[in-house]
């Protein structure tokens, strides 16, 4: 009897350590306002999912996805209420109709053995997963505004599906805050094969991650208005990828391998390219006739549309890089393209048109990693146990949106990096009335995006800021910190909150945050509803009590070595709750501001929207990598403009637009999307910077009203040297980029198929 005992808790312990922490670990997240006992994190199995590659299981999924009857799915307009993450233990899970997540999911399987999902022979659906439906003509929620989900680790499979057949493995239109992530998408490869792998036809995103298309016709089919795509893998497709349309698209580490054709860009033809701009970067095409074809060539309209930019391209049996309309643009055979492009150039004048082999950037080897610059996927720790993990729960923390947990969570932060562990922070609302100390060796982990609200007095006052999260205690300390998959934000008014402050000098592997972003207002619970501050066209008024931050993150002097991976820091422009959207106006006064002397970070898939006086600041910096940029100037401006509420600070360099705007015609105080002051060695692959509105009217940002919501969004100033912009983007802006207060760019001069468009930029 004992030595089966012992057997039995051997046994018992090999499953344990073999199982994903994620299943094992106690969940007790916390939804304030989902309604009583509503469950934020589901288990297929407990649904009656089998995963035994034999029994339907769609109505177990879906029953998982769904349950309660109060999530956001058909005709719902978006909330944050009612949060799922929903979990795929190993298996292979046959369905026959299209697994549809409701607002605000997350997929999530067991990345040591990813589960299948692998359709029926008569699958009826658009997509295995559907993340944005057609219940009628039109997409079921607006794609634009389509936040905070992901899927991740899984392996979608259509080969079950005749290769004739049309077939989607997902259907996927969504925005900021979402991702893909580690997905692997099984097609026939039959000749005769129709199956796409990933299909996507509008939004506003984004960012994906380690995604791998076997066969198919086409593994990803897409159009949105920018992204970036990091590690992605094609073999024996017939077409890798086609460009249905975008504004701007920065492929990373991209490898396309014995497929008929690369990347596609030929969509509408050359009276009317669609396809804006693309970057592809560190990337290798092997054994594929043509690498890239385009309809740009001379008198292409609109002008500037179909530009190309690659650096560090490794090609191997590709007899032909780019194919244009009339043939052959660049040949290729087995080399590395180090650099060619073509499009409109400024060095720092210009425009001139340019289509052939560019110098690739000056490099730092601090940016450097194995294959070109340095990147980290998401940790998910899968080679942990749930017991190295430690609960934010467990710890006394509520999370309720009331209760203030500031205690209780600087308890469970010491306890978890004191112990070697990780913070595990159940979803809930977390209220905090003070700073948050993080140490060196902290990791934290959220589920299901919970949410740090800063609150209360210790935030208010806009003369003596504090961080909500304090990074290190001082800049220049020592250590590394790992950041992955919650928000913070504010509950009521927060005019001396800076969200994170970023103190840490980081040796070795960077520190880094992944999925992890700033939302001031627009969610219940925030207090900065449209009930509680609504817009208010035509008035200027400045409400003092939807005054919700000071900053959203400051990266501080001797801070260096940080990653940051799709992180989104949005001023929201709506109420997520309203069944419209309905806008509201909420302050936000600074974005990310980087004025490390050291350096060295990389923003990649990064956005920051709607703060008050600027979106992106660096100042003093240098080794800077960034990767589609993504700004929007506040809805609200110019009524009031950006010379109040926010006094300016020298010490921070703040814009003092009183004195920079004299004489400067058009909307001129107005947030900066992009501010480089002092700084060297940067190097942006792709940026949208953005201004919709005047007064929350459209009106300012077509071609036809002369793109003037405001004067200048992009400023170079003072000893600035090797800034080099890719795929430069504007919108309603007169001019696309300034230099000490000189317009280098007309948007004018550089028409696009929406955006004004520059495909390469440099300081002289």
């Amino acid at each position: 009897m004992q030595l089966k005992t012992l057997l039995w808790a051997v046994i018992s312990l090999t499953i344990s350590v073999n199982a994903y922490w994620l299943e094992d670990i106690k969940h007790q997240g916390v939804a304030p306002f989902g309604g009583s006992g509503y469950t934020v994190f589901r288990n297929v199995k407990d649904f009656g999912a089998k995963g035994d590659g034999v029994t339907d299981d769609t109505a177990a999924i879906t029953a998982a996805m769904n349950s309660p009857d109060n999530r956001c799915l058909q005709g719902c307009a978006s909330t944050t209420k009612t949060p799922a993450v929903v979990y795929f233990p190993s298996g292979t899970y046959l369905i026959s109709s299209s697994i549809v997540p409701p607002y605000f999911t997350q997929m999530v399987g067991d990345p040591s053995n990813r589960p299948v999902l692998k359709a029926t022979g008569n699958f009826q659906g658009f997509g295995l997963i559907d993340g944005n439906p057609y219940y009628t003509e039109n997409l079921n929620w607006v794609s634009t505004n389509v936040f905070y989900r992901q899927v991740r680790n899984f392996v979608i499979d259509t080969t079950g599906i005749a290769p004739g057949t049309a077939a989607t493995g997902m259907h996927w239109p969504t925005s900021q805050a979402t991702s893909l992530i580690n997905i692997e998408f099984n097609m026939p490869t039959d000749a005769s094969t129709v199956h796409v792998g990933l299909f996507i036809e509008s939004g506003s995103g984004g960012f994906m991650s380690d995604l791998t298309f076997n066969g198919g016709a086409t593994g990803a089919s897409m159009g949105n208005q920018q992204y970036t795509m990091r590690n992605l893998v094609f073999n024996n497709c017939k077409t890798a990828i086609i460009q249905l349309w975008n504004w701007g698209w920065t492929y990373i580490g991209l490898q396309i391998n014995n497929c008929g054709k690369g990347i596609d860009i030929t969509a509408n033809g050359t009276d009317g390219i669609a396809t804006g701009s693309i970057t592809v970067i560190d990337s290798t095409f092997k054994d594929t006739p043509v690498g890239i074809a385009t309809a740009w060539q001379t008198g292409a309209k609109p002008d500037t549309a179909g530009s190309v930019i690659i650096e560090n391209l490794a090609l191997q049996n590709v007899p032909v890089a780019i194919q244009g309309p009339s043939g052959t643009v660049l040949e290729g055979g087995s080399t590395t393209i180090a650099g060619w492009g073509q499009g409109h150039q400024y060095s720092p004048d210009g425009p001139t048109t340019f289509a052939g082999n560019i110098d690739g950037n000056n490099r730092p080897n601090a940016l450097l990693g194995d294959n070109g610059y340095y990147s980290r996927s998401k940790p998910q720790y899968a080679d942990l146990a749930a017991s190295d993990f430690v609960s934010a729960r467990d710890s006394g923390a509520k999370g309720d949106a009331t209760t203030d947990d500031t205690a209780a969570l600087q308890n469970a932060i010491n306890t978890a990096a004191s112990g070697g562990k990780v913070l595990f922070l159940d979803y809930g609302l977390y209220k905090v009335t003070s700073t948050l100390s993080i140490p060196a060796g902290a990791k934290i982990i959220g589920e299901g995006f919970p949410i740090i609200m800063a609150s209360g007095s210790t935030f208010s006052d806009m003369s003596n800021p504090k961080p909500l999260l304090q990074v290190g205690a001082k800049s220049g300390d020592a250590g590394q910190v790992e950041f992955t998959d919650f928000v913070v934000g504010t509950q009521g008014p927060a005019p001396g909150a800076i969200l994170i402050e970023w103190n840490l000098a980081t040796q070795g592997t960077p520190s880094g945050m992944w999925d992890v972003h700033a939302r001031v207002g627009g969610f219940q619970g925030s207090q900065f509803t449209v009930s509680e501050c609504p817009k208010q066209p035509g008035t200027g008024n400045i409400d003092s009590k939807c005054i919700g931050a000071y900053m959203m993150m400051h990266v501080t002097p001797q801070a260096t070595n940080l990653y940051m991976e799709n992180t989104w820091l949005w001023a929201a422009d709506h109420d997520i709750e309203d069944p419209t959207n309905t806008q509201i106006t909420v302050y936000s006064g600074r974005g990310l501001y980087i004025e490390s002397t050291v350096g060295t970070f990389w923003l990649v898939g990064t956005a920051v929207e709607h703060n008050h006086l600027y979106n992106y600041q660096f100042a003093n910096t240098k080794n800077i990598f960034a990767s589609m940029l993504q700004t929007e100037t506040p809805y609200y401006q110019p009524t009031p403009d950006a010379t109040k509420p926010f006094p300016v600070v020298t010490a921070l360099k703040d814009p003092d637009f009183a004195s920079a705007c004299s004489g400067v015609s058009g909307n001129c105080a107005n947030s900066w999307g992009l501010r480089i002051i002092d700084s060297t060695d940067v190097f942006i692959y792709g940026a949208g910077h953005y201004s919709f509105f005047n007064d929350y009217s459209t009106d300012c940002s077509t071609v036809e009203a002369g793109e003037n919501c405001q004067a200048r969004i992009v400023s170079l100033e003072g000893s600035v040297s090797n800034v080099n912009v890719y795929a430069l983007n504007t919108i309603g802006s007169l001019s696309m980029i300034d230099q000490d207060g000189k317009s280098l760019a007309k948007w004018q001069d550089n028409v696009n198929v929406f955006p004004a468009n520059i495909m390469l930029f440099r300081t002289g």
